[in-house]
């Protein structure tokens, strides 16, 4: 896949070290982690016990990890409603949002959010929102909070690439260039917005969205790990540094359909083997892993048992939770000022 950038404001690079096997292992840990959660989460609506729409992010693991890895603590982020892999690489545990998506009281919306509605204050993660784009405008006034406050820290915020040709996309672009407002926008362009190719849904190259308002953009290989860590890097340090915004866009694919009851017959089998038997994100890292002799295959089914483990387990607490009291409906929906 190839990268391409354009910039009418340059971003400082800088030669980035050769990643550690610690940090090699914790990727892959990550990813894995979603994958597993993902593939549960699917059984378990196809169980019924997952109500709603529910949309999984299996394939497109690299992108969320390499960003979170670039990050600090209290910087947020926000996305759309493909989010439970967001929730997990920003530390969210397991049983909380496994519970949040079976409708239980132990979620970290207590159960009334579900799969796209589910927040955490504590990680600085907020949403998860069903309506496409709406998080784009959301996350550009995160970033005013964030300068506003003169905390040094930035906003992240994911957008798919069906939303980009949403209206408000572009207002919150405006503003924030005119505010030089520290957000990078995320486009996790997985080559279908819903069951529409982005090719015939949107003209010209999505990174360079931003270039009428004077925001940098650059196309990332979204199913590697380390590319993703390294745009990361990059456009971290220029937003921080009080440059205003910056867009990536990360070219990655999503093995299922756009959510649980998307049959996906707009693409091939033969489309999604190539990719999955070629791209994927998880294979590239552990051949990486390999050759380094940072890890063996024995190694890495200890790391696969242990979020196997965890993944049950959040399962397990999921189901066992109580679903919530009647009185919650009364709950959380007005704030006296």
């Amino acid at each position: 896949m190839a990268t391409t950038t354009r910039r009418r404001a340059k971003p400082a690079e800088n030669a980035a070290p050769e990643p550690t096997q610690e940090e090699l292992l914790h990727y892959y840990k990550e990813m894995l982690l979603i994958r597993r959660f993902e593939e549960k989460a699917g059984q378990l609506y196809g169980m019924g016990l997952i109500g709603g729409f529910c949309h999984l992010y299996i394939g497109q693991e690299a992108v969320v990890v390499g960003m979170q890895a670039a990050q600090l603590p209290g910087d947020s982020v926000i996305t759309s409603y493909r989010d439970h892999g967001h929730m997990l690489a920003c530390g969210m545990e397991a049983k909380g949002v496994m519970a949040e998506l079976t409708g239980r009281a132990g979620g970290y919306s207590k159960g009334k959010g579900g799969s796209m509605h589910m927040f955490s204050r504590e990680k600085n993660f907020y949403g998860g929102h069903g309506i496409v784009g709406a998080q784009t405008p959301i996350g550009t006034g995160l970033a005013f909070a964030h300068k506003y406050k003169k905390d040094g820290c930035i906003d992240v915020c994911y957008l798919g690439d069906g939303a980009v040709n949403q209206g408000q996309v572009y207002e919150s672009f405006n503003m924030a260039a005119l505010w030089k407002l520290p957000v990078i926008y995320v486009i996790e362009n997985n080559k279908y917005a819903m069951g529409t190719s982005q090719q015939r849904a949107s003209a010209g190259e999505l990174y360079l969205r931003g270039s009428a308002y004077g925001i940098p953009g650059k196309q990332v290989n979204g199913m590697d790990v380390l590319e993703v860590k390294k745009a990361a890097d990059e456009a971290v340090a220029y937003v921080r540094g009080g440059n205003g915004p910056m867009i990536l866009e990360m070219k990655t694919y999503r093995y299922r359909g756009h959510s649980m009851s998307d049959p996906a017959k707009y693409r091939t089998k033969e489309e999604v083997n190539k990719m999955r038997s070629e791209y994927d994100c998880i294979d590239h890292l552990k051949s990486l892993l390999f050759t380094k002799g940072y890890a063996d295959e024995e190694s890495l089914k200890v790391i696969d048992r242990d979020v196997k483990a965890v993944v049950t387990e959040a399962a397990d607490f999921a189901t066992n939770s109580p679903e919530p009291d009647a009185s919650e409906l009364w709950t959380d929906i007005l704030v006296e000022a």
